[in-house]
C-alpha cells in the first residue's frame, strides 16, 4: 500500500494481547484528543489490516468501527455459511460496502457460490433454498436433467454474475499482453500396482466385498463409504502405511521403492531431474505419506525442505528460504548449489494456499486431494508471476483404481466451475454421456478384472517392464521441450497400466469420458463378483504377507539361519560387554497354559501408581509402564516419578538402547529393591518396574511419537501378567489410552486385556485414576 497509495495511512493491527491493547490505548486517546480540540470524531488511520483470527478475536472492539469498505483476501474462507467468521462479519460488522478477493470463485458446488455472493449482496441473492431452486436444473447437469433447461439457467446465472464478479485470468492478462508466463504442461501418469500393492488392495476387498457391493447397489452408509476409500488410497500410495506390512528389521533399502508403482516413476523422474538441475514441489496429501517420502529422499540422499500443517510459522520461512537459495545465488537458471534443496516437500492442504515457490520448475502430485481446486492452487505456487521456466506438472494415479475413479470424478467437478465461470456454455449433451458410470463403487473394483487374484506372486517387475516405465519417464521428461505443446498449455494423459503393450497416450480432451472397460456389462460384472467372492474364501492375504508364508521354504530357511546367527552374534558382543538383558523372555500364552483362576480381577483406584504400598502393603508389586523406543527417557508425569523411585529405572532403558535391546514388544522387567530379597523385618516386600515398549519414535515424523501399538501392547500385557503370577505379585499401572480428545475406545480395548489375563493368570491389577487438584 506504501507503493500503490502512499498518502493513505495503514494501521497493522497485528500482534500478541499486550501490543493489541495497547493500539487500541493509542486509538482511544488519538479519538478523544481530537473530538476535544474539534468536536469530529476520527480515527487515526484510513485502512486498518489484519487478520482473521485477530478479527475474531477482538470482535467486540473492531465491530463498534463504522467502515466504509472492506476487503477480505482469501475469500475462499467464507464458502461456508455455516462457519464463525461468516456468522461474525455478517451479523456483528457495520461493512456496506463489500469486496472479495479469491482464487477459487466457485469450489465443486453452487451451494458455495452462493454462501460468497449472498456475503456480497444479500438483498439481491436471497435465501440458499432460493437460489438452488431457480437454478435447480444447473446445480447436476450429470443426473439426467433436462439439458436444453441447464444450458438457459447456466446462461442467466453467468449474465447475474458478470454484474458482481470481476475476473482477473492468466489467460486474459496474456492475451492482452499485460503478463508474459511461461507454458504449463499437465501430464497425468498412470502408473502401475505392483503385486505387493496388488494384494493388500485385494485384501482389503475382500475383507469390506459385502459392503462394498451393499453400497454399489444404493444401500445407504456415507461413513463406511468414505473409510474405504481411505484404506484402498493407502494401498494405492504405498503399503508400508499399515502397520505390519514391512518385515523387519525396519531398515531403508530398496524394497521401500519397489513395494510401489508410483514410488518407482517418482524415483526415475528425480533422477533425471537432479541430474538436469530442475527443482521439484512435491505434493502429498497424507503426512504419513510424507514420512515415507522423507525416508526415500533420505535413501537416495536428495536434499529436500518439508512443510506441513505441524511446522510453525519461523520454520515454515526458513525452508522457503533455503528452498529459494539455490537460484538466488546461482549464475545460471539450472547451476547446481549443494547448500539448496532438490526436492520441497508439502501437503497439499497445508502448502496450496499462500505460498510463492517460482524457484521450482517442476510440480509432482504423489496423491490427489479430495478437492480438485486444492490442487490446482497448489499448482498456482509455482506457475505465477515470476516464474521464467516451462512448468511441468505431472499427477501420479494408479490406474484402474479407486484413484483414477476421484481422478474422473474431479475432472467432473471442474466442469461445473468451467460452466459456470466459463467465456462459453459448453455441449451439455456430449458431456452427459460422456461422464455417465454405473456407479462409482463398481469403478472401485472394475479395476480388478485386469489381474487374477489366485495368480499373484512375490516378485518385482521385471526388467522389460521397468524399461518400458523407464522409456514413459523420458518421455514425460521430453514433453517440457516439446515445440507444440510450448505453444499451448495443454494436458496429458500417459497410461502405463498395461505394460505388456506399452503405454498409450491422450492428449487434450475430456478423459472423463473414458470408461473403465466399455465391453463389460452387467452379466459379466456379476460373473465376475462372484468369482471374487470364491477367491476370497482363501487366506487373508495381508495376514499371508505378514507371517511370511509366502516364501519358499528355501528362502525361509535361509532368512531363520540368518535371524539366529545374528542373535548369536549379539548375545556373545553382549557378554564380552558384560550387558544382561532384563526383557523378559519365554512368557506362555493363555492358550498354551492350564493357569486359570476366579482369583483374578482388576481394580479401580485412586494414588500413584508409583507408590503401591499404600494400596498393597503386604505382597509384591510390579509397576507397569508404556515407553517408546527412542532409548530417551522423559520428563514429568510417570517419568519423574519412576525416576525418583530408583535412577536404576532410566539407567536401565537408556542402556538397553545402546546395546540395541529396545524392540516394540519388548518388556523390560527391572528390580527395584533387590537388597531386600524376600520380605524382611521392615516389611519391604520385592518390587519391580516394567517397561513396556508400545510406542515408536522417528524425529522426521510429524508426531515423533507413534500411538500405541495395540498388538504390542497385547504382548507386553501378557509378559507381564505371566511375570507376575510367577513371582505372586499384583500389577499396578495408570489407566492407558483415556486422555483428554483421545480415541476412547483404545482403553475399552485395554480394559478387555487386562480383564483377560487377570482371570488367566490369577492375579490382581490395580489401575489408578489421578485424583487431580482444584
Amino acid at each position: 500500500m506504501v507503493k500503490f497509495t502512499p498518502k493513505l495511512k495503514v494501521l497493522r493491527y497485528v500482534g500478541d494481547k499486550e501490543q493489541r491493547r495497547s493500539l487500541r490505548r493509542t486509538m482511544y486517546e488519538h479519538v478523544t484528543e481530537r473530538f476535544s480540540s474539534s468536536g469530529v470524531s476520527s480515527l487515526p488511520f484510513d485502512v486498518l489490516l489484519t487478520t482473521y483470527d485477530i478479527a475474531l478475536m477482538d470482535q467486540d472492539f473492531l465491530s463498534q468501527i463504522p467502515w466504509d469498505y472492506a476487503v477480505i483476501d482469501e475469500a475462499q474462507r467464507l464458502k461456508n455459511p455455516s462457519s464463525v467468521l461468516y456468522s461474525v462479519l455478517m451479523e456483528h460488522f457495520l461493512m456496506p460496502r463489500r469486496l472479495l478477493m479469491t482464487g477459487t470463485p466457485i469450489q465443486n458446488n453452487l451451494t458455495e457460490l452462493w454462501s460468497l455472493m449472498h456475503f456480497c449482496s444479500p438483498a439481491v441473492f436471497g435465501t440458499l433454498e432460493q437460489f438452488l431452486c431457480m437454478f435447480k436444473e444447473a446445480v447436476d447437469p450429470l443426473s439426467g436433467a433436462d439439458a436444453t433447461k441447464a444450458k438457459e439457467e447456466f446462461k442467466t446465472l453467468k449474465w447475474i454474475l458478470r454484474a458482481f464478479m470481476l475476473r482477473r485470468t492468466k489467460a486474459k492478462l496474456i492475451e492482452c499482453g499485460n503478463l508474459v508466463l511461461p507454458p504449463l504442461t499437465e501430464i497425468t501418469v498412470m502408473a502401475p500396482l505392483v503385486n505387493l500393492q496388488k494384494k493388500v488392495y485385494i485384501s482389503i476387498l475382500r475383507k469390506e466385498l459385502p459392503k462394498l457391493l451393499a453400497l454399489s447397489s444404493g444401500a445407504s452408509g456415507h461413513q463406511s463409504l468414505q473409510n474405504i476409500v481411505i484404506q484402498l488410497r493407502k494401498a494405492c500410495s504405498h503399503p508400508y502405511l499399515f502397520p505390519g506390512i514391512e518385515l523387519e528389521p525396519y531398515e531403508e533399502g530398496e524394497h521401500l521403492v519397489q513395494a510401489s508403482g508410483k514410488l518407482i516413476i517418482l524415483d526415475q523422474l528425480l533422477r533425471k531431474m537432479h541430474n538436469s538441475g530442475h527443482r521439484v514441489l512435491l505434493f502429498a496429501q497424507m503426512t504419513h505419506t510424507l514420512d515415507i517420502l522423507q525416508d526415500f529422499l533420505e535413501l537416495r540422499k536428495y536434499s529436500y525442505e518439508r512443510l506441513d500443517g505441524s511446522i510453525r510459522a519461523e520454520e515454515r520461512f526458513a525452508a522457503i528460504r533455503s528452498f529459494y537459495g539455490r537460484s538466488a545465488n546461482a549464475d545460471s537458471k539450472f547451476a547446481a548449489d549443494k547448500d539448496g534443496a532438490f526436492v520441497f516437500m508439502i501437503s497439499t492442504r497445508a502448502g496450496g494456499v499462500g505460498l510463492n515457490l517460482v524457484a521450482t520448475d517442476t510440480v509432482i502430485f504423489f496423491e490427489q486431494d479430495w478437492n480438485p481446486q486444492v490442487d490446482k492452487q497448489a499448482l498456482q505456487r509455482a506457475h505465477r508471476i515470476g516464474q521464467m521456466n516451462h512448468v511441468l506438472s505431472i499427477n501420479l494415479v494408479t490406474g484402474h483404481t479407486v484413484e483414477e475413479v476421484i481422478m474422473r470424478r474431479a475432472e467432473r467437478k471442474l466442469q461445473l466451475s468451467h460452466n459456470v465461470m466459463g467465456d462459453d456454455v459448453t455441449d451439455l449433451e456430449a458431456k452427459e454421456k460422456a461422464g455417465i458410470e454405473t456407479s462409482d463403487m463398481r469403478s472401485i473394483i472394475l479395476g480388478l478384472q485386469r489381474f487374477d487374484p489366485t495368480k499373484l506372486n512375490n516378485e518385482n517387475l521385471g526388467e522389460s517392464k521397468l524399461s518400458e516405465l523407464n522409456a514413459m519417464v523420458e518421455r514425460v521428461i521430453a514433453m517440457r521441450h516439446d515445440p507444440v505443446i510450448d505453444k499451448d498449455n495443454r494436458k496429458i494423459e500417459l497410461n502405463s497400466t498395461n505394460l505388456s503393450n506399452g503405454y498409450d497416450i491422450r492428449i487434450g480432451g475430456n478423459s472423463a469420458a473414458d470408461g473403465y472397460d466399455p465391453d463389460l456389462d452387467e452379466a459379466s460384472y456379476l460373473s465376475w463378483v462372484e468369482k471374487f467372492k470364491e477367491s476370497s474364501q482363501s487366506i487373508d492375504l495381508v495376514e499371508d504377507l505378514r507371517s511370511g508364508r509366502n516364501l519358499p521354504e528355501d528362502r525361509l530357511a535361509k532368512l531363520e539361519a540368518a535371524r539366529n546367527k545374528a542373535e548369536e552374534k549379539k548375545l556373545s558382543k553382549w557378554e564380552v560387554q558384560g550387558y544382561h538383558s532384563l526383557n523378559v523372555k519365554g512368557a506362555i500364552s493363555p492358550g498354551d497354559c492350564d493357569i486359570m483362576s476366579d482369583v483374578g480381577s482388576v481394580h479401580f483406584v485412586y494414588g500413584d501408581c508409583t507408590h503401591p504400598s499404600q494400596i498393597c502393603a503386604s505382597e509384591p508389586t510390579i509397576i507397569f509402564s508404556c515407553v517408546d523406543n527412542s532409548g530417551n527417557w522423559g520428563h514429568g508425569g510417570v517419568f519423574d516419578a519412576l525416576a525418583r523411585l530408583s535412577a536404576d529405572v532410566p539407567d536401565a532403558y537408556q542402556r538397553a538402547s545402546e546395546f540395541g535391546d529396545l524392540n516394540l514388544g519388548d518388556l523390560h522387567l527391572i528390580r527395584i529393591n533387590e537388597d531386600c530379597g524376600k520380605q524382611n523385618m521392615d516389611g519391604d516386600n520385592p518390587q519391580w518396574v516394567a517397561l513396556a515398549v508400545v510406542q515408536s519414535y522417528n524425529p522426521r515424523r510429524k508426531v515423533p511419537r507413534s500411538d500405541i501399538s495395540i498388538s504390542d501392547l497385547e504382548d507386553c500385557l501378557l509378559k507381564v501378567s505371566y511375570s507376575a503370577a510367577q513371582n505372586s505379585a499384583s500389577i499396578h499401572m495408570p489407566r492407558i489410552g483415556y486422555q483428554d480428545g483421545s480415541d476412547r475406545s483404545l482403553w475399552y480395548t485395554v480394559e478387555r486385556l487386562l480383564r483377560k489375563y487377570a482371570s488367566v493368570y490369577g492375579i490382581k491389577i490395580y489401575v489408578y485414576y489421578f485424583r487431580r487438584t482444584l
